[in-house]
């Protein structure tokens, strides 16, 4: 089957954003055919002069709509795309030259349904965007088993960088009105509907992720509240792992209440742990980015990723399993009202 491909960028109040990936497509390297469906989601800060400056530079269409979330514009933008195969991105991504063709070839050696790829910055971010990039996808991290070759059968595809087959998309409905969590949903209901998925280690993309602590703090916040939903959804997809930011929030309460009342030298084990991970993620951060500077951010990056998360887990995982209420009424922020307009 000749594979005839549609990027999918929904796009929320980020125009600027959407220009540098837009350009970013322009550049891409080989003779390969595709169109660009840029979905507005309701944005106040509207993206049509965007569109307009790159109307000779790209097969482009773009639609305004009612503000339903990331996944459901997604949804809108595969159901009005041309192509028999969906690449979507969001909108605060750049592609590498070579991006298309890589991910051309790798189908062509090996189909899969649904594909995720890694992500990473681009030398021209900012130091607090390369350290929460460190935090998402150092091994030392939850974000192990982003690229890493040996989870590719087990790798669970992110809607920043994700392609997804005409044939699956209509099979399952695409993505669910909960976000975040959408993507890991619709992966997990692939599988078990005999789609193939899996990792292209060559795909990858810049993420930019968020600009500053405090809305990256939110956003994994909610990662970590999602999860225990998921999980009550999908019984079979809970993992011991999903524990592990949880318990380092427990410890970290302990060691510092350790080190402040329990006498002895005993006292200092637990902070001593959490001493020695800190300058471990230093070294580790300041290899790969051989930046002190994002060496340091890298560590509080990672502390947030792990508070947040662990945080939000719990707090989801009470009221999931203790309550007789449903995860809409539980957290309506989480989830969006779905649209069929077209």
């Amino acid at each position: 089957m000749e594979l005839r491909y549609s990027f999918i960028v929904p796009v929320y109040n980020r125009p600027g954003e959407l220009s540098e990936l837009l350009q970013s497509m322009s550049a891409l390297e080989g003779d390969l055919a595709f169109e660009v469906v840029v979905v507005e989601d309701g944005s106040s800060e509207t993206s049509e002069s965007v569109i307009r400056d790159f109307k000779d530079k790209l097969n482009i269409q773009y639609f305004y709509k009612k503000n339903t979330g990331p996944g459901d514009s997604r949804n809108f933008g595969m159901r009005v795309a041309s192509g028999n195969y969906f690449i979507i991105l969001d909108s605060d991504c750049l592609l590498p030259r070579e991006y298309l063709q890589v991910v051309d070839d790798s189908l062509e050696k090996e189909f899969l349904d649904c594909f995720g790829g890694p992500d990473t910055a681009h030398p021209s971010f900012s130091p607090v965007q390369k350290a929460i990039n460190y935090a998402m996808t150092s091994i030392l991290t939850t974000g192990g088993i982003r690229g890493k070759g040996a989870a590719k059968d087990k790798f669970e595809p992110r809607s920043f960088n994700m392609g997804l087959s005409k044939k699956a998309f209509e099979a399952t409905g695409g993505f669910g009105n909960i976000h975040p969590g959408e993507d890991p949903d619709l992966s997990i209901r692939l599988k078990q509907m005999g789609f193939r998925t899996g990792l292209l280690p060559g795909a990858y993309v810049f993420h930019k992720r968020r600009v500053d602590f405090s809305k990256f703090h939110q956003q994994i916040r909610k990662f970590g509240m999602v999860r225990p939903i998921l999980s009550s959804w999908h019984p079979h997809t809970r993992r011991i792992t999903y524990w592990f930011p949880s318990l380092f929030l427990l410890g970290l309460i302990a060691a510092i209440i350790l080190a402040l009342i329990f006498p002895g030298p005993l006292r200092w084990v637990l902070p001593g742990l959490y001493g020695g991970y800190i300058i471990l993620l230093t070294a580790d951060a300041y290899f790969r980015t051989k930046s002190l500077q994002v060496a340091l951010l890298g560590v509080i990056a990672v502390f947030i990723q792990f508070i947040g998360y662990g945080y939000g887990f719990l707090k989801s995982t009470i009221l999931v399993n203790f309550s007789r209420k449903q995860p809409e009424a539980l957290f309506p922020h989480l989830f969006f009202q779905r649209t069929t307009d077209t």
